[in-house]
């Protein structure tokens, strides 16, 4: 049995330049939209019954993505009995990614839906953990429920992020003998 999900209609003037929504051809909006709320239904939420869904959207030159159709990497919320201690989608999504051995570079867009009629961002903690490995014009599609979508960049969800380019280099750390040795 094959579950149709809703398709991908932008909520405001989508930004839309040779074709492409967002830098994204139709086929891998519908994808990444239809990944995400596939995503949503394995949520695990028995306490707050708030079911989301993500999709990260890797790009066709990226390791493992020679597949013709996009390569697409999910994750749902798994929450615990000890409320603190559950994860986000966004966070298993892109720990499934790492754990392929995709990193910054490697993610063209994300998706993120839940079961609200309106659209939910990524919390601060994801876009935090989702700037790691994301840079700041990587956009971020948020679905209603219906498939309505809002776009924002990682850089207008975090703006004047904090990220790995920040850091001075390791070499660098350790001849201020500012840094851990080993």
């Amino acid at each position: 049995m094959t579950t149709t999900y809703p398709k991908p209609v932008p909520a405001e003037p989508a930004d839309g330049k040779d074709g492409l929504i967002h830098g994204l051809s139709t086929l891998e909006l519908e994808s990444l939209s239809d990944k995400c709320h596939e995503a949503k239904t394995t949520a695990y939420c028995p306490y707050s019954l708030f079911r989301v869904g993500a999709s990260l959207l890797i790009h066709p030159s990226s390791p493992s993505s020679t597949s013709s159709p996009p390569l697409i990497i999910t994750g749902a919320n798994v929450e615990n009995a000890s409320y603190p201690v559950g994860t986000c989608a966004e966070r298993v999504a892109m720990g499934n990614a790492v754990i392929q051995g995709h990193r910054l570079g490697a993610f063209k867009a994300i998706g993120v839906t839940t079961d609200l009629e309106d659209y939910c961002s990524p919390c601060g903690m994801c876009r935090q953990f989702l700037r790691e490995f994301c840079e700041d014009t990587v956009p971020v599609f948020m679905f209603s429920k219906t498939g309505e979508y809002k776009v924002k960049t990682m850089g207008e969800l975090l703006p004047m992020s904090f990220g790995p380019e920040k850091l001075p280099s390791r070499e660098e750390m350790e001849r201020k003998g500012e840094g851990r040795k080993e």
